[in-house]
């Protein structure tokens, strides 16, 4: 029987570098939410471990060796004892690294599908260490609900209610290393940001976050100039109340007032550039420590 799994698209509304480990790791905090733009992950049984990739992105991965896919596969089965199996196909929609957690998203996927194709039911508790080992964005991606990032972004806590609000996400088509990015931040560091408990609407959302910032963006435009004009892009749509970057780069999003909007503005942007327009996913507001 075919089963699949969505990998939703991670986006941090805010990020802040709060400081940094002995071993030289950035201490974060950021309000990650996740869009309904997402890759798809399928598996039929059958056969040793394979990953074929398809869709409008996948000419920029490879199926091997360093695939968080299969990584992420062969991690599970290794903690599982049990032998890697089946066929997964990998449709990329997201762009590749660009601020949005695709391969994170991909990997948990991953975790969850092949939890229960597998037949071991351990649920996002028991992948969550998983997870941690295969990058600091796949924890946040496991449960792809809205929460607040804190550590090196596996210490995730509730995030506030979201309100019903619609999102632009744009590329240019450039990809940033995240690595690279971090080392080009100059600068101290910045507090925890201040968020209610919840919005009444985007609007109260945007204002709020408007005081926050993402202490990584001066840094990607400086090695990414087109991020700069993504963000004059975001900014110059009608209904867009906050524009910033998201991650590392070179995504960027706008918050609207709804949905429809936002898919109506994406579609206004620049054709040689990524671009999606939508909602959050369902259940993005759902308490990060309910069972």
């Amino acid at each position: 029987m075919a089963l699949a799994e969505a990998a939703p698209a991670k986006v941090n509304l805010h990020l802040h570098v709060v400081g940094c480990r002995a071993d030289g790791y950035h201490l974060l905090d950021s309000l990650a939410v996740f869009a309904g733009a997402a890759d798809r992950l399928r598996y039929r049984p059958g056969g040793p471990l394979t990953l074929h990739l398809d869709g409008p992105e996948a000419g920029a991965l490879s199926a091997e060796p360093d695939n968080l896919v299969l990584r992420a596969a062969r991690l599970l089965a290794e903690a599982a004892g049990v032998a890697p199996q089946g066929r997964l196909w990998l449709t990329k929609v997201l762009p590749v690294a660009s601020g949005i957690g695709g391969g994170s998203a991909d990997a948990a996927a991953a975790l969850r599908l092949l939890d229960r194709a597998w037949g071991l039911h351990w649920g996002t508790r028991r992948l969550a260490p998983l997870a941690a080992q295969l990058g600091a964005d796949v924890p946040v991606c496991l449960d792809s609900r809205a929460a607040r990032m804190g550590g090196v972004g596996g210490t995730l806590t509730d995030a506030p209610a979201l309100p019903a609000a619609g999102l632009v996400l744009a590329n240019p088509r450039v990809p940033l290393a995240t690595p690279a990015v971090f080392r080009a931040r100059e600068g101290g560091f910045s507090p925890e940001a201040s968020l209610p408990a919840a919005w009444a609407d985007a609007a109260a959302m945007a204002r709020d976050l408007a005081r926050c910032g993402n202490d990584l963006e001066a840094a990607a435009i400086r090695l990414c100039p087109a991020v700069a004009e993504v963000l004059a892009g975001l900014r110059g749509l009608e209904g867009c109340l906050l524009a910033r970057m998201s991650g590392s780069g070179a995504t960027c999003f706008a918050l609207f007032a709804d949905p429809r909007g936002a898919e109506m503005a994406a579609a206004r942007l620049p054709a040689t550039w990524w671009r999606w327009g939508g909602g959050f996913t369902e259940g993005a507001s759902k308490p990060y420590s309910a069972p």
